[in-house]
């Protein structure tokens, strides 16, 4: 069968985690070359199952043993990981989110923790509305629309901005990262759009890129997180045994790319029943000490949908 038709199923891990106020990806980077996810082909002869050959594959790779891992979307656009269709295999690529606590002392080569949002860096409002919106991102999708061949789809690409980048009064959503990256993408703002041989723009270096289409696959892990955790208690497998209320925020913080109230986030933990405290206290130089808390795991049977509800961001 000539190559073209040739189909071959690639596993791809986010392997998430956060360490000091920072949501980081694991990625495997060589001298040269765009930084990847820890990828590999699935071997229908060695790996029983999709989940079983990700986790050899990251084993190998990253000298890591994953723990919590869920399968996020299968990805098979045309162009996406091969620049022309006959290179190769067409690629399908199944990408999985997985949570980890950080281990600051990689063992495997090439391997490294990197900060999202280098790769994404409209997507982090902590301290303010990122400049790069206005500046850069909201002026390249005008000029995006304007192009169109039609008014229908110039009004279209319109809407689309309003929508993902909260303009004209509309409010931000954190969650719309796939359909954000996706319309920078289309418009050719973005290095993945030219290597993929796209139209693109001069402009196209918004964030770091990543090999094949690898950014696309992390875009839909961060936004998968910052839904799920809203009504799974997935945060807290990023957590140590026992954290301050404010470790914990700051990570939801760092996930989610907003501020939070601290006392209303406080309140919400204890509403919800999800931490408990220890009754110990955390060591620090300066100031009182701060109480040591722990993930409530009867939570999981009290309720169905215990998470972690953003209705506490800090406006101002």
């Amino acid at each position: 069968m000539p190559a073209k038709h040739v189909v071959s199923i690639g596993l791809s891990a986010a392997i998430v985690s956060v360490a000091d106020e920072t949501p980081s990806v694991l990625v495997v980077h060589h001298s040269g070359s765009e930084d990847a996810l820890p990828f590999g082909p699935f071997d229908p002869l060695n790996h029983r199952t999709l989940d079983s050959g990700l986790r050899k594959w990251v084993g190998e790779q990253t000298y890591l043993e994953l723990g919590y891992a869920e399968q996020l979307y299968t990805f098979g656009d045309r162009g996406r990981h091969l620049p022309t269709p006959d290179e190769g295999a067409r690629v399908v690529s199944v990408g999985y989110l997985a949570l980890t606590r950080q281990a600051r002392d990689l063992k495997a080569p090439d391997t490294r923790w990197s900060d999202w949002y280098r790769y994404f860096p409209w997507e982090d409002w902590r301290e303010a509305k990122p400049g790069i919106i206005d500046q850069v991102v909201v002026p390249a999708l005008k000029a995006f629309a304007k192009s169109a061949d039609s008014s229908d789809v110039a009004e279209a690409r319109r809407n689309r901005l309003r929508l993902c980048f909260g303009t004209d009064g509309l409010v931000w959503d954190e969650e719309k990262v796939l359909e954000r990256y996706e319309l920078l993408y289309e418009a050719g703002v973005v290095q993945e759009a030219a290597r993929d041989g796209r139209k693109a723009s001069p402009r196209a270096r918004l964030g770091v890129s990543m090999m094949f289409d690898h950014r696309r696959i992390l875009a839909t892990a961060i936004a998968r997180l910052r839904g799920k955790m809203k009504y799974r208690p997935v945060v807290f497998e990023l957590m140590a045994p026992t954290f301050t209320l404010l470790k914990l925020q700051r990570t939801v913080e760092a996930i989610s790319g907003i501020r939070l109230h601290k006392q209303n986030f406080r309140r919400l933990m204890e509403d919800q029943g999800l931490v408990e405290g220890t009754g110990k206290f955390e060591n620090q130089a300066r100031g009182r000490p701060a109480e040591l808390f722990r993930f409530r795991r009867e939570v999981l049977r009290e309720r169905p949908a215990p998470g972690v509800r953003l209705g506490t961001r800090k406006t101002s």
